[in-house]
C-alpha cells in the first residue's frame, strides 16, 4: 500500500488565490465601497436582475461558496468595476447563504 497524497492542497491553494483576488479587488476600490457595507462584509450581485447582497467574509471559506466564486471567475472574471457577480439564481444563493449563518 502506497502513501496517498491529500487532495486538500489544491483546494487550499485555490482558496488562497480566490482570497487574494477578492482582497485585491477590495483594496483597489476601498475608497469606493458603499457606506452600507459593514466591515468584514462585501457586496455581491446575484441572479438575472443582479440583486445586491451583503455577505460576511467568513462565507469565503465555505466549500459551496467557493464553488460559486469559481463559477463567477470563469464567467465574469474578477477584474471589473461592477462588483462581484455570482452566476446563479437568487433562490439557490439565498439557500446556500442561509445555511452558512
Amino acid at each position: 500500500m502506497g502513501i496517498r497524497k491529500s487532495n486538500k492542497l489544491p483546494q487550499v491553494v485555490l482558496l488562497k488565490q480566490i482570497l487574494k483576488k477578492c482582497s485585491s479587488l477590495v483594496k483597489k476600490h476601498e475608497h469606493q465601497l458603499p457606506f452600507d457595507v459593514p466591515k468584514g462584509h462585501f457586496p455581491v450581485y446575484v441572479g438575472e436582475n443582479r440583486t445586491r447582497y451583503i455577505v460576511p467574509i467568513s462565507c469565503l471559506t465555505h466549500p459551496g461558496f467557493q464553488c460559486l466564486l469559481r463559477c463567477s471567475e470563469e464567467e465574469f472574471g474578477f477584474d471589473h468595476d461592477m462588483g462581484l457577480t455570482i452566476p446563479c439564481e437568487e433562490f439557490i444563493f439565498q439557500s446556500l447563504t442561509s445555511m452558512l449563518r
